[in-house]
């Protein structure tokens, strides 16, 4: 084989060689927060609830809350929720008075 072709042959293998190291870059995420709805009537009372015997430590009760629908309010009721990391603490969803009537703060990991 002669140095020109011997050349050739290691350019072309260092070429597979290099292309096996490039990484495609992650999809970046966006988050795509929709404006509040904001809803005329006041929410009721939240309701009292009783919850039942907590799984395991790893959960937290997460407290039921009023949503709003079609038809007006509707209870959606507390649950068990696994922390999703070690020292994870729930922050209950609020109802919270805006301009015009009320608006939905969804509840959270913090």
């Amino acid at each position: 084989m002669t140095a020109k072709g011997l050349a050739a042959l290691l350019t072309t293998m260092a070429l597979f060689v290099l292309a096996g190291c490039v990484e495609a870059a992650p999809p970046r995420r966006v988050a795509v927060l929709a404006p509040p709805v904001v809803v005329r009537v006041a929410p009721p009372l939240p309701r009292v609830e009783v919850a039942a015997a907590c799984p395991g430590p790893a959960y937290v009760w997460v407290r039921g809350w009023w949503a709003w629908g079609a038809r007006g309010y509707a209870w959606v009721p507390g649950r068990w929720a696994r922390r999703p990391y070690g020292r994870a603490i729930w922050v209950d969803g609020t109802w919270r008075r805006v301009r015009g009537g009320w608006a939905w703060r969804p509840g959270h990991w913090r």
